[in-house]
C-alpha cells in the first residue's frame, strides 16, 4: 500500500501552527482537534518544524511553566523527516518505528500534502491483513 491511499482514505488536512504561536496556544489546538502533534508553518504549504505533545513535555520538564508563553519556534523539531505519498507503507512503518516517529508530514514536489501518524499506519496494516484473510478464506471453500 502506498502512502497516498492513506491520504485518500483519511484526507489531506494537517493541522499547522506558525511558529511564532505561543506553546499555550499549541496546546489548545492540540487538544481542540485530538491530535498528538502539528506541523509548524507560516503558510501551511512549507514545513519550518513539527511539534508534538512529547516535545511539549520534556520541555516542561526542562524549563519548567515558563515555556507556555514561549513561541513554539523555541521547542519544535527542525529537522524534519518527511515521506512522498508514492512511498510504500511499509518502509514507512519501520522508518517510524526504528526513529520512534509517531507523525510524519507527507511532502509531494516541496509542498505539504498531508500528515500519516503511526495509528494510520497500523490501520493500514490491519486493513491488508483482513484483506488477505478473507481472500484465503474464500479460496478454502471454493
Amino acid at each position: 500500500m502506498l502512502i497516498g491511499t492513506i491520504l485518500r482514505n483519511k484526507g489531506s488536512d494537517v493541522t499547522c501552527v506558525a511558529p511564532s504561536a505561543t506553546v499555550r496556544e499549541l496546546l489548545a489546538k492540540l487538544a481542540e482537534r485530538n491530535i498528538g502533534a502539528v506541523v509548524v508553518s507560516s503558510d501551511g504549504v512549507t514545513i519550518e518544524g513539527i511539534v508534538s505533545e512529547r516535545d511539549v513535555v520534556r520541555r516542561l520538564h526542562d524549563r519548567g511553566a515558563a515555556i507556555l508563553d514561549m513561541p513554539v519556534s523555541s521547542i519544535m523539531t527542525t529537522e524534519v523527516t518527511t515521506v512522498g505519498p508514492q512511498e510504500n507503507v511499509d518502509s514507512l512503518r519501520r522508518t517510524m518505528t526504528t526513529q520512534r516517529f509517531r507523525h510524519m508530514p507527507v511532502v509531494d514536489q516541496g509542498r505539504l500534502v498531508g500528515i500519516v501518524s503511526i495509528g494510520d499506519v497500523v490501520k493500514s496494516a490491519i486493513e491488508e491483513l483482513e484483506t488477505e484473510k478473507a481472500s484465503l478464506v474464500d479460496y478454502l471453500h471454493r
